[in-house]
């Protein structure tokens, strides 16, 4: 079906919804394609280059052959200690049957969700206050129209292809795309598909060269299609040098505050009697924010070097959009020395939590005091209740 938009009348633009004009409800599905794919591609420059890279698809408004791109509006910055920033765009699509498809877009702002796609109307859902003024609102209008027509053929073509090279049901296409900047202003891009959970095809911007990652038919099939459209591979190409840092500065610049945002970590210190021979001391960190955090132990002053009895674990995120983590010292009990946590946060500027626990001796000696007390206190009350009730 071919659509021709008023306002660009020069803009024809073949679609895949092939609506039946010959009934009335076809003929309504036909007048509101219309209005969607001229609402797409009537306004900004970034939306009107985003037709032909559709038409070098074969289905301009709607072509799922261009997974992902859309996520560009919604750009997430990745702030490493570095101070280099990323932005970082998500899409999965899990194939049950052919019937049956179920999306997640979204995107990060550092290492915050600032929007979502909504599951069944595919609206874009923005998570932080700042996120919608950044961009005006007949921007966002017109890519939220764009995409669900993206997100409806993508779906199509993908079931088509599962049933020409016959992919078995379920499985899954992930994609990965964005761009960094570098404090000096030099800046690398990437695109990422992913097949079932492993590496399937990227796309080399500088090149414009698609290059599979599998060596399988089915690979061997979609890279030679990709790299067939010419057009779309120069598209992606412009949206990734420049679309892709332009957004994502205005995003910055909205969203300074949260960049900014400084929790100082809480930090504790206990025990655990492994067996009679080993003491584990714990060090739990939690509450900071950014994620960048250095926690150490310290044996009579002097940082304890790695070893097997060392272990921290990886950062794992809190609820209220803090991080948490957990580094174990294995000690003897009795070894007599003087052990402290350290942590190291830009919140806490050039100072340091140093939380100490203590002789060895000492603390394990504490320990065991209590234990024995709560045990005698136990039996006391124990016996008063039994000789009480006994009759």
């Amino acid at each position: 079906m071919t659509v021709v938009c008023q306002d660009h009348p020069k803009t024809a633009v073949q679609t895949s919804l092939a609506a039946d004009t010959t009934s009335t409800a076809g003929t309504a599905q036909a007048e509101q394609q219309q209005k969607e794919v001229c609402s797409c591609g009537s306004c900004s420059p970034f939306r009107l280059v985003l037709h032909p890279l559709l038409n070098a698809w074969g289905f301009t408004t709607g072509s799922m052959q261009f997974p992902c791109l859309l996520l560009f509006i919604l750009p997430g910055v990745w702030a490493d200690p570095e101070g280099s920033q990323k932005l970082h765009l998500f899409q999965t699509f899990i194939f049950y049957n052919s019937n049956f498809v179920d999306l997640s877009a979204w995107a990060t702002l550092e290492d915050i969700i600032i929007a979502a796609l909504q599951k069944y109307t595919r609206e874009i859902i923005y998570l932080q206050p700042w996120v919608s003024p950044a961009l005006p609102a007949d921007d966002w209008e017109n890519l939220q129209n764009l995409f669900r027509i993206y997100v409806y053929n993508y779906i199509l073509i993908l079931q088509d292809k599962a049933r020409l090279y016959q992919i078995p049901y379920p499985f899954v296409l992930q994609c990965k795309t964005g761009c960094e900047l570098y404090p000096n202003g030099s800046y690398t891009k990437f695109y990422r598909l992913a097949y079932n959970g492993h590496s399937f095809l990227s796309f080399d911007v500088d090149s414009s060269h698609w290059k599979r990652w599998q060596e399988n038919e089915l690979a061997v099939h979609i890279e030679q299609e990709f790299n067939s459209f010419t057009d779309f591979s120069a598209t992606l190409q412009l949206l990734l040098n420049s679309t892709c840092i332009d957004y994502m500065k205005r995003f910055i610049e909205y969203g300074r505050a949260a960049l900014e945002r400084r929790e100082p970590p809480v930090a504790t210190v206990f025990a655990h009697m492994r067996d009679p021979a080993q003491l584990l001391l714990v060090c739990r960190v939690t509450g900071f924010y950014p994620r960048p955090i250095s926690v150490a132990w310290l044996r009579d002053g002097q940082e304890v070097p790695p070893g097997p009895g060392l272990n921290t674990s990886t950062i794992l995120p809190n609820a209220d959009l803090t991080y948490q983590l957990r580094s174990t010292l294995i000690m003897a009990p009795d070894d007599g020395h003087i052990y402290a946590c350290r942590v190291r946060h830009c919140s806490l500027g050039t100072h340091s939590l140093l939380i100490p626990w203590g002789s060895s001796k000492g603390a394990l000696g504490i320990g065991v005091a209590v234990v024995v007390l709560l045990t005698v206190a136990a039996a006391c009350i124990g016996t008063v209740w039994y000789y009480r009730h006994r009759c």
